[in-house]
């Protein structure tokens, strides 16, 4: 395991509130703007979780997220971004088929609207279906804002390692587990022993090739 590390993957601050409550493991993902190739990749199975505002939307989330999101002016950020929490990313999933992706609806924080959005968006590519074991970090770490932390890119790299020593399980072993095993039978997929294919990576500057 990790004991500090620089990278983090961004996604909408009502979700990781979610995942570090231990509500969802799961996230639904199909690539930002700014993403190479306009595609989703996955950089590293080992992130600190990077809460984001600006893109947060009530009205593509379930009633009891829509209620805890605050909009924002586009180009908005907070001046200080807390980060609370680590996961280690243990399944990768990519899904095209529709009803698959519908039947993750319980699953996470997104309604249906959300759902058909993203699969109308460049239909030919899948959604990544992401499950996450999310630990907290004994202490919260307040890192300040940077201008190239923002846009539409999933992967960051933060000025500033953060230490992961001592940080706890979100769920048990057992809990972790019984989640993952649902959101499989959903879906009837079989794991593979590593969903990250080796040859995915270039080991000299651990990016995708």
């Amino acid at each position: 395991m990790l004991l500090t590390t620089i990278h983090a993957l961004k996604e909408w601050a009502v979700a990781v509130n979610a995942i570090e409550r231990g509500e969802t493991i799961l996230l639904l993902r199909k690539g930002g703007i700014r993403e190479s190739g306009g595609q989703f990749q996955v950089d590293r199975d080992e992130v600190l979780l990077y809460p984001t505002y600006e893109h947060q939307q009530p009205e593509l989330l379930k009633p009891e997220y829509a209620a805890q999101v605050t909009p924002v002016a586009s180009g908005w950020h907070p001046e200080t971004i807390k980060i609370g929490s680590w996961a280690k990313i243990t399944d990768i999933v990519p899904v095209l088929d529709e009803t698959i992706v519908n039947a993750l609806l319980p699953f996470h924080v997104w309604n249906e609207k959300f759902i058909r959005d993203r699969l109308q968006w460049k239909p030919r590519q899948p959604v990544y279906v992401l499950l996450l074991r999310a630990y907290k970090l004994p202490r919260s770490r307040q890192i300040s804002y940077r201008a190239e932390y923002g846009g539409c890119r999933s992967w960051i790299e933060l000025n500033e390692a953060i230490d992961l020593e001592a940080a706890t399980p979100v769920l048990d072993d057992v809990a972790y587990e019984q989640k993952v095993s649902e959101i499989r039978n959903a879906i009837d997929y079989l794991p593979r022993p590593n969903p990250v294919p080796r040859e995915a990576f270039d080991h000299s500057n651990n990016s995708p090739v």
